[in-house]
């Protein structure tokens, strides 16, 4: 049954004609002005457009409520942005966030950001190299979101997919727009036994969704 809501939603995100898209509102719905002005902010702070796009940021907050995530990872936090969008979905499913930040001067503003969103109680920032602190982070995954380095990218899904849960989902950002950067990667999750993939292109960039077989 989940896995059959599951294609529906991704078929409709991937499918729908641009005119019958909603057009983006002046505050993204469902999200609290104050918020909302926050978000705003980020992206138009965010010069080396490091950021997820609006769309790709509802589409985050839209699954992993879809699929009641509760233990989330997330590979590249950038300034908090897309942490935010999914943390919005988490304070729905009672989850939690652990986003890792390779730089520290953006480490501090993701978790500023964060902060000011009031989701300091469902997301935590962790500053450092993320092959390095993954390994820290206890338990297994039900959703991973990657936004880092391109190149390292099946590096990252060699080390992270054997803990995602069966049932659960990994997803990887900018697999359209960057996708001669990582052909290991997205030849890796087409051909891995346990995964069934797909991509969907909410904003422009591209994010792939490979489900763990159960």
């Amino acid at each position: 049954m989940f896995l059959r809501g599951f294609t529906l939603l991704v078929i409709l995100a991937a499918t729908s004609p641009a005119w019958a898209q909603p057009k983006p509102a002046a505050e993204p719905a469902g999200v609290e002005p104050a918020v909302a002005r926050l978000l705003d902010s980020i992206r138009a702070a965010d010069k080396g457009q490091l950021a997820v796009s609006e769309e790709d940021g509802r589409f985050l907050r839209v699954l992993v409520g879809a699929t009641n995530a509760k233990q989330v990872l997330e590979i590249g936090a950038a300034s908090g942005y897309s942490a935010i969008w999914i943390g919005l979905g988490l304070r729905q499913t009672g989850g939690r966030l652990v986003t890792i930040e390779y730089d520290p001067v953006r480490a501090k503003q993701a978790a500023a950001n964060i902060q000011k969103a009031g989701l300091s109680d469902i997301v935590r920032v962790v500053a450092g190299d993320a092959f390095k602190e993954i390994p820290r982070v206890p338990g297994n995954f039900d959703f991973v979101f990657l936004d880092a380095w391109k190149p390292d990218y099946k590096k990252f899904f060699d080390l992270v997919f054997p803990r995602v849960t069966p049932g659960g989902l990994f997803l990887a950002h900018n697999v359209i727009n960057k996708k001669n950067d990582m052909p290991d990667f997205l030849a890796a999750i087409r051909v891995h036994p346990q995964a069934l993939s797909t991509t969907v292109s909410p904003g422009h960039e591209g994010i792939s969704i490979t489900y763990k077989k159960r």
